[in-house]
């Protein structure tokens, strides 16, 4: 049995790969995503970021990697989206994920509470859940720690309002996380090239996520289109 010491361990200087389709998109299917995780763990990925239930439930029996697992759902009274209610970690939980990510910006949630008041009602449920803060600046990152989160990702800069526009991925607030706090910092977000990759690691990151460049072939193909118009 995984303890949170040896999950951590795991995935200690190793590539994580999201494979997420959302229902619009064409790949969205938990057998698709299953096939795209042994897809990923054949190449050599250490990790897996997905999301739903369904999708975890259909990796999980093709591949025996840690899991990041996160419940996307839009409130309409909320921009959090990422686990954003105590029933998605409950879900989540009773899949038994390994690590579980949850929005930890300083937004609004749907029950109209914010981290600080959520946060240690979940962590006393669960003490023995691992937690990730999904962050989007510095000071979000700096409450995460503060309220006892396992791990920091920078998987939010760039997509809240008040950070549009960052040059991701946001080696900037990797190097100050990296600096203040002792707990393992997770780069997320933006990293499209091997280059990119490999930058973050050398500003010592514990593990690194990389999603769309490998698993949306979509925004993939995107990509390429715009270079050619």
């Amino acid at each position: 049995m995984k303890t949170k010491e040896n999950v951590m361990e795991l995935i200690k200087d190793q590539l994580i790969v999201s494979c997420q389709a959302l229902p619009e998109e064409p790949l969205h299917s938990p057998f698709i995503m299953r096939k795209m995780a042994y897809a990923v763990m054949k190449g050599g990925a250490k990790g897996i970021r997905a999301n739903s239930v369904e999708d975890i439930r259909a990796i999980k029996e093709a591949v025996d990697l840690p899991i990041i697992g996160i419940i996307k759902k839009v409130y309409e009274e909320s921009d959090v989206f990422i686990t954003p209610t105590l029933a998605e970690v409950d879900d989540l939980y009773q899949e038994g994920v390994d690590i579980i990510a949850i929005d930890a910006t300083s937004r609004k949630r749907p029950d109209g509470n914010v981290i600080e008041q959520i946060f240690p009602v979940i962590k006393e449920k669960y003490a023995d859940q691992v937690f990730m803060a999904d962050c989007s600046t510095y000071e979000e990152a700096k409450v995460a720690y503060e309220l006892g989160f396992d791990c920091i990702g920078t998987t939010l800069s760039g997509y809240t309002d008040y950070t549009k526009g960052t040059s991701l991925p946001d080696t900037r607030l990797i190097k100050r996380l990296r600096a203040d706090f002792p707990v393992p910092i997770i780069a997320e977000g933006g990293i499209w090239t091997p280059e990119q990759l490999k930058t973050v690691f050398d500003l010592g990151v514990h593990a690194a996520v990389v999603g769309t460049a490998i698993t949306r072939p979509m925004n993939i193909t995107e990509r390429f289109m715009d270079a050619i118009k």
